[in-house]
């Protein structure tokens, strides 16, 4: 069945106008995918079955979830395209499958209530016993190349003389300190990826992912432009609950594509590439641009004034590596990424209204 998302056409042209002699790779091929139902596995879920059908690849893409149901009610066009199956399960004690995969992308996440305490054995035990046993079924399923979308938390809290971080800084969380449990995790996932594709012959690719927009970002996250896009929506004051002094960089998720298929196919095997915009914008700066989206713009609330003496918590990567290296660049500016992104909840608000 072809079912598709209209809204994001042209952002699924994007992808494949600058992915196009990538894909020839996957034809009549099976890809594996874990987080396949969150907001990173939608734009693959996406861009797979725009480019399967588009360049005729006859490929077929397998996502373990824990719960497909729901997403099917999210999307449905997903659900019911006959290229993409479901296996229920979790990362930890799934089922293998039978079949032989040619490529796995393992972007699951630990998931637990935004209002709940972080929960750090639970969330070890999870992620690190479940890329085992990931690991385990790219060895059984003849994996070829596998991707670890890893995250910019494995560098901890950078030096302020450090605008951009690069690949090799290194690390600077205490390991005995348990409010950095998640950056040793996710090291961790890390170390025992390029140790598994060592000693079994396959190629692991590894990105580290830092601040992203786009339509399918959850607005109930801890994410301060998630909280912006609901004011927004609502027509309310933008509220930065902090200073707004943070600085972090936003790529829009039609980019983040081109870079995550980019350097599944091309990337250099066990070896780290940072993704995401190079560009730095305040926290206080992005409600503006969201705020400037209105006419007349909307006010601006600052909650946590006078925070002098206060280094700014900074938070951008340095991307020379896979620019130099693949050509990968960031092409959609924040401005459109805001507009396009607001155009996209506002079309899933009135269609729910309907």
């Amino acid at each position: 069945m072809k079912t598709y998302n209209n809204f994001l056409k042209e952002d699924l042209d994007h992808v494949i106008a600058h992915t196009e002699g990538l894909w020839e790779e996957l034809r009549g091929k099976k890809i594996f995918i874990t987080g396949g139902t969150g907001f990173f596995g939608c734009w693959l879920l996406e861009s797979f079955a725009w480019a399967n059908d588009k360049l005729d690849l006859h490929s077929s893409a397998f996502v373990l979830s824990r719960n497909p149901e729901a997403f099917e009610k999210k999307a449905p066009h997903l659900y019911n395209n006959n290229a993409i199956n479901f296996l229920k399960g979790n990362i930890k004690d799934f089922i293998f499958p039978e079949n032989s995969f040619s490529y796995l992308i393992h972007c699951s996440v630990y998931q637990q209530n935004t209002d709940e305490k972080t929960k750090n054995v639970s969330m070890t035990n999870e992620m690190l016993n479940g890329t085992m046993r990931i690991l385990d079924f790219c060895v059984k399923s003849k994996v070829e190349k596998m991707l670890l979308v890893s995250t910019g938390a494995v560098y901890g809290k950078a030096p302020a003389h450090l605008k951009n971080i690069p690949e090799y800084f290194s690390d600077s969380f205490d390991p005995t300190i348990s409010q950095s449990a998640y950056h040793h995790v996710r090291r961790m996932m890390e170390t025992i990826s390029v140790i598994y594709a060592e000693e079994n012959d396959f190629e692991a690719k590894i990105v580290r992912c830092f601040s992203f927009i786009g339509p399918y970002l959850p607005l109930n996250s801890r994410f301060a432009i998630s909280d912006f896009i609901v004011d927004a929506l609502s027509n309310n004051s933008i509220v930065v609950k902090g200073d707004g002094k943070a600085v972090r960089s936003y790529l829009y998720m039609s980019d983040l594509v081109i870079w995550l298929w980019t350097l599944l196919f091309r990337g250099k095997s066990c070896r780290p590439y940072n993704i995401g915009s190079e560009l730095p914008i305040s926290i206080r700066e992005v409600a503006g641009e969201f705020a400037n989206k209105f006419v007349p713009p909307l006010p601006v609330s600052i909650l946590k004034k006078n925070c002098h003496g206060v280094a700014p918590d900074y938070y951008v990567p340095d991307t020379s590596r896979a620019r130099s290296e693949l050509d990968l660049q960031q092409r959609i500016s924040l401005s459109t990424a805001i507009r396009k992104t607001m155009q996209w909840h506002r079309d899933i608000n009135s269609r729910e209204e309907r």
